[in-house]
Parts: C-alpha cells; sequence; structure tokens
C-alpha cells in the first residue's frame, strides 16, 4: 500500500514521500496514529494545500524536543533490582521502568520514547536512547543495582562491581 508520510519517520522516510509499506502496518499504526494519509489523488492534493502548516508544526515540536534534549541529554538514573550472586537480575528492567525513573527525575516520557531493543537483564551501566521526536535523539544513562549504595559506587567508577566469588573453606 502506498502512503504519504505526515511526518518524518524512522528508516521509513521524510514527510512528504510516499512510500510503499505493508497494508497492515499503515491499518494499524501509521494511518490511526495521522503519521501517514492513503496516497490517492485527493490525499496527494490535500497534503500539498497543507503542506505549509505540517512543516511549521513539525519544526515547533521539533524546537521544543531539541530544548527539552539538551536539558535530558546525559541525565543518570539509578534503578535498584534484586539480582544474583553472578550479576544476572531476577526478572529484568523495561520501557515502562525506565520511563517512570525519568518521569520521577522530572521530566516527561512515554514508554514508547524508549528506544531499548531488548529489556535490560543484568545489573551495571546501560546507555538507553530516548526518541523525543523522530529528528531528536538523546541518551540517558541507566544505572541497574542491588541498592542505592551500590548504584551510587557504579555511577562513580562506570562500571559493575565484580561479582562476588565465595570463600574457599
Amino acid at each position: 500500500m502506498d502512503v504519504i508520510l505526515l511526518e518524518r519517520i524512522e528508516n521509513l522516510g521524510q514527510m512528504g514521500e510516499v512510500v510503499k509499506v505493508k497494508a497492515g502496518f499503515a491499518r494499524n499504526f501509521l494511518l490511526p496514529k495521522k503519521k501517514a494519509l492513503r496516497a490517492t489523488k485527493e490525499n496527494r492534493e490535500v497534503f500539498e494545500k497543507r503542506r505549509a502548516q505540517l512543516e511549521a508544526d513539525n519544526l515547533k515540536r521539533k524546537d521544543e524536543a531539541e530544548k527539552i534534549g539538551k536539558k535530558l541529554d546525559g541525565l543518570k538514573i539509578s534503578i535498584v533490582r534484586q539480582a544474583a550472586e553472578g550479576g544476572a537480575l531476577y526478572g529484568s528492567v523495561n520501557l515502562r521502568d525506565i520511563a517512570d525513573e525519568i518521569t520521577t527525575a522530572g521530566f516527561t516520557v512515554q514508554k514508547s520514547q524508549v528506544m531499548l531493543a531488548q529489556p535490560i537483564k543484568t545489573i551495571g551501566v546501560h546507555e538507553v536512547r530516548i526518541s523525543l521526536h523522530p529528528e531528536v535523539k538523546v541518551t540517558v544513562t541507566v544505572t541497574v543495582a542491588r541498592s542505592t549504595e551500590e548504584a551510587d559506587a557504579q555511577v562513580a567508577t562506570g562500571e559493575a562491581p565484580a561479582a562476588e566469588v565465595p570463600a574457599a573453606g
């Protein structure tokens, strides 16, 4: 299915481009979220009439995202979780956990803005990308530790503590 993009979408295209996407992606994501229009002759004319307004709105949202991004970039947050001796977590740290911690730090971030390929399953310091706008991405440092003291030590050294080795006896 051909659609006209109403905003830049990563790995797909820029605003105004006509791109071919799978029908399900268009029906279930792009069209309901108003990120695209079906590429019909009428919609192309409508888009061309609204193009200046769409570009102005996009520029305004991008400027706001850049202002927030300057404050948010490099933010360090700590998440305390129970973990085994080797550093493997009992459970994991997911998108919602990270978004909640960033919100607690004073920034409004939705879990859909957190770019995490897979949940974090080990203690340590992890870099996580946050997408504030399709063209504005920042990096947040997430420290996962067993306690707040351990998290502070990890932030100071920048690495996870050595796994405790049981004493031979």
